[in-house]
């Protein structure tokens, strides 16, 4: 396990991550799991292929042949006999809001996952450890339902029109000087959709003779953006400072490839809490290096805003420093906040530019009224501008919620990966067969959990990803903990060699720990 300490007085508070090493055993075991899979898949493919078992994937007409296949065998060959084997551990269907509690439609299939029925049932009260509801906005009734609806009444739901046409209403406006005023920066645009906010925004920013240098587990949406900028893209090793000024070093003293000409821009690329390692990034450490290289620094804070920090502020607040450090604030609205969309914030010069250049802004329609009500409504509460402190309360709520879940997973033997504070929570599986497994066991115990494979990780990195909530009471953390509990012994994921040891007289924040026999 390694704990990350204060750095030069970078740090205003103790910063601690655990990743601990996987050990060699489960390693080679999961090898040997993914192995056999692929020897039976090959198998059933042999079978497929002389129709001695049906064969239910797409496939080309007889008369199409001869033309450049439009199903690439080998590519869905994973898909056919890895991931259909434990699909119905995703895209379960809720018929609720996903709050702390959600209801689900019941289904099942008769053909291994291929086809799902549904059997009208509704599985009811399903404690909800998958969503990214951090500040438990996601609710059917109280003061942000109340206002949606009553703004629903008032402009309807959908604009029908861009933000530079017929769809500029003034409850926009109204919200980007809010967002401006909620980060600390002097100006801000929102954006219907928060991967379209990365994945169009940064090639307005940098294009061809720019060099993008990016954490190597950066979201979908930020490689996306990367690649359709045109820029050339550098991957330092996950929050490894030194990896990152090795290539800001290289960039600066190289240039470009071949006419060594100095590079346009360096942008560096970020997240605040990264979604599946429950990570936390060293912001103090990157603006240092972005300061004295003279990059530039773009802040994805879609799971750290509302999430970290005293007043709610994100990774900023939570470490102490100023907005004016970061170059390109950016963050979205649907996971705190309960709604949809993103934003944009920084200099006013920035902003201004991205209204025109932003593809986003240029040609997709602009946010629909209740939504920003909604986002409205949470932020003022969070701010305590509603009259109340149910805000603070909330994000201190969150706080606590997440270091008893961790420090409790912790004591009982799992592997946790990220941050302290981190509300996203990895418990690493690691064998294939655990994957569907462990999902469905909690289903049956009325808990629902998020499980995650390959390609989305690493191949022998299966885990379940908890996601807390300030709307989870400390009944529905016990429970869902029993049950985690109870599972884990059951599957045997209990990995870790540093066990915790429970002390009753120990501070909150302190952790002791017992070396285990491998």
């Amino acid at each position: 396990i390694k704990d990350i300490v204060p750095n030069g007085g970078l740090y205003k508070r103790p910063f601690n991550e655990a990743f601990e090493e996987t050990p060699m055993l489960v390693a080679v075991l999961t090898y040997v799991g993914y192995g056999v899979l692929t020897l039976f898949g090959y198998l059933r493919d042999f079978m497929r292929q002389w129709k001695i078992e049906k064969c239910q994937h797409a496939t080309e007409r007889e008369e199409q042949k001869d033309f450049v296949p439009l199903y690439q065998d080998f590519e869905n060959f994973y898909n056919r006999n890895l991931y259909m084997r434990i699909r119905d551990s995703w895209n379960r269907p809720i018929c609720s809001v996903p709050g702390a509690k959600v209801d689900m439609m019941e289904r099942v299939s008769y053909d291994y996952n291929w086809t799902f029925t549904y059997t009208g049932r509704v599985i009811k009260g399903i404690i909800n450890m998958g969503s990214y509801n951090y500040l438990g906005f996601a609710q059917k009734d109280g003061t942000c339902q109340e206002a949606a609806a009553e703004v629903l009444s008032q402009y309807g739901a959908g604009v029908c029109s861009t933000r530079q046409e017929m769809g500029n209403l003034d409850k926009h406006e109204e919200l980007e000087k809010l967002v401006a005023r909620f980060l600390g920066v002097e100006s801000a645009m929102t954006y219907g959709m928060g991967f379209a906010t990365n994945s169009m925004n940064i090639p307005a920013l940098v294009g061809k003779g720019c060099l993008i240098l990016s954490d190597e587990l950066n979201h979908a949406s930020l490689v996306l953006g990367a690649r359709l900028s045109g820029a050339t893209i550098r991957i330092f090793k996950h929050n490894n400072m030194q990896s990152l000024e090795k290539l800001l070093k290289d960039a600066i003293v190289h240039g470009q490839p071949r006419t060594r000409r100095p590079w346009k821009k360096i942008l560096i690329l970020v997240e605040g809490i990264y979604s599946m390692e429950g990570s936390i990034v060293r912001l103090p450490e990157v603006i240092a290096l972005k300061k004295k290289y003279k990059s530039y620094l773009y802040l994805d804070e879609a799971h750290s805003i509302g999430a970290l920090g005293p007043g709610g502020r994100g990774v900023v607040e939570y470490f102490g420093l100023s907005p004016e450090d970061v170059d390109v604030m950016m963050g979205t609205f649907t996971k705190s906040f309960g709604a949809a969309g993103g934003y944009i914030g920084g200099k006013k010069e920035l902003i201004d530019y991205l209204r025109t250049y932003s593809h986003s802004a240029v040609y997709a329609t602009s946010l629909s009224p209740p939504v920003v009500q909604q986002i409205i409504t949470s932020m003022k509460c969070i701010m305590g501008e509603d009259g109340t402190t149910v805000g603070k309360a909330r994000v201190q709520q969150l706080a606590e919620n997440t270091r008893y879940f961790r420090r409790r997973l912790k004591e009982m033997g799992f592997i946790i990966y990220g941050n302290e504070d981190s509300p996203v929570v990895p418990l690493m599986l690691y064998m294939p067969a655990k994957i569907g497994a462990f999902g469905r066991e909690m289903l049956k115990r009325n808990i629902g959990v998020v499980v995650v494979g390959f390609p989305a990780t690493p191949i022998i990195e299966s885990r379940a990803r908890f996601c807390l909530s300030a709307a989870h009471t400390k009944e529905m953390l016990d429970t869902a903990l029993k049950e985690i509990n109870e599972v884990g012994d059951l599957l045997q994921v209990k990995y870790s060699r540093h066990r915790l040891v429970p002390l009753l007289d120990r501070p909150f924040d302190e952790t002791t720990y017992e070396e285990t026999e491998d």
